[in-house]
């Protein structure tokens, strides 16, 4: 007799996909899959999505449309994107997995009936624990501390030498592995680094370039936010630099301004950031108008920064310096200012801890934009480093 409830693969990488299978139901039988994940802070995540089995008993959520729930239509692994805080949670929360060293555990139940609320106090039908990791088996995690540095480098499994990539996050100043780590998963060795200054940023940047392990003449950044800023910087100066990845940023920067400069100048402006009928802060104004065509602005979801004015902006003066070819855009409406590795899950707003404002607008709801950029970035990283598959 076949068990109820499959997930395969049970455990994979966080950005690999899985088929959730139910069977031996009555045709026609309502259900509804439901997952439930606690996070390391203690508060608990749900996504869940209504079926209707067909007419062998079966439901495969990667091909039947969920026909209501935190996600609807064919959406193979709308039970982790779709994941939200449980109701009666604190306000403002996101989803952040900062032991990259153990697993996202989520369980993934099967109840009778279309179900909303609830599921604690029932009964489920069939249950599995689903563990998806960030470190493929093998991948090093390596703490840094030379030369003044909190950073960590991931070393993909082997002898190396491996392409090397610098990884910077935004404006929050959280250390967060988990992108570097699933970089390290595909081969690439990722150094992660904070922004703190551009001698900072200068000694990361050369620790990674002299490891042992690491190719010092294929090396990548991967900027989000405001990590682009010193993304977009090296690619103009440098001439070591390979490539570089930048998710939604800006390139609006004194030339030879450090960062120091760059928060003056966000202070200063401070009075263009506008704020939700919910009393959230909306700071893509900041930076506007972006310097040619103020008519641009406006136009996609992202509320925290105008990525999408900045790189319209910067695909002009490529065309003017003869560049086009350097330079590719990928984009995607209404799909915010976080797109992350794929089946993060979306959050619309969330706390911003330097602004210490109660929650930041990011926007976005559209989650093939995470599934897509990654595979691409993929791709464009592989290509450019020469990443042996």
């Amino acid at each position: 007799c076949k068990e109820p409830l499959s997930v395969q693969p049970s455990r994979g990488l966080m950005d690999e996909k899985f088929i959730v299978l139910v069977q031996n139901v009555w045709p026609g039988f309502q259900l509804t899959v439901h997952a439930l994940h606690q996070c390391e802070d203690g508060h608990s995540w749900e996504a869940f999505g209504h079926y209707t089995a067909d007419a062998t008993g079966t439901v495969n959520v990667s091909e039947d449309p969920s026909l209501g729930g935190t996600y609807s239509g064919v959406e193979p692994m709308g039970l982790l994107w779709s994941l939200r805080p449980v109701p009666g949670s604190k306000p403002g929360i996101r989803m952040r997995k900062m032991n990259v060293q153990t697993p996202m555990e989520v369980t993934i139940s099967v109840y009778q009936g279309h179900q909303t609320e609830g599921f604690v106090d029932q009964v489920s039908l069939a249950g599995v624990l689903v563990e998806r990791w960030y470190m493929a088996p093998g991948v090093h995690r390596i703490p840094i501390t030379e030369g003044g540095l909190t950073a960590t480098l991931f070393l993909p499994p082997g002898p190396g030498p491996f392409p090397g990539l610098l990884d910077l996050w935004g404006g929050t100043g959280d250390l967060l592995e988990y992108r570097a780590a699933l970089l390290a998963s595909h081969g690439i060795a990722s150094l992660l680094g904070k922004l703190v200054d551009n001698e900072y940023f200068e000694t990361a940047y050369r620790v990674l370039q002299q490891h042992p392990q690491v190719l010092g003449s294929r090396i990548a950044m991967l900027g989000l936010s405001f990590g682009c800023s010193v993304t977009l910087k090296m690619a103009a100066y440098s001439h070591v630099l390979k490539c570089a990845v930048c998710v939604n940023g800006s390139h609006v920067q004194p030339v030879d301004g450090s960062m120091t400069e760059i928060m003056h100048f966000f202070r200063e402006n401070v009075g263009k950031v506008r704020f939700s009928e919910e009393k959230e802060v909306i700071w893509r104004n900041l930076l506007l108008p972006i310097p040619t065509d103020p008519s641009q602005s406006g136009r996609e979801d992202d509320q925290n920064w105008p990525a999408y004015e900045s790189a319209m902006d910067m695909k002009e003066m490529m065309e003017r310096a003869g560049n086009s070819h350097l330079l590719t855009i990928l984009w995607y409406p209404n799909a915010g200012h976080l797109i992350e590795p794929p089946y993060t899950p979306l959050v619309r707003a969330s706390t911003f801890k330097p602004a210490q404002s109660p929650e930041t607008v990011d926007g976005g709801t559209f989650s093939c934009s995470q599934e897509d950029a990654w595979r691409k970035t993929l791709v464009f990283l592989r290509e450019n480093l020469e990443v042996d598959q």
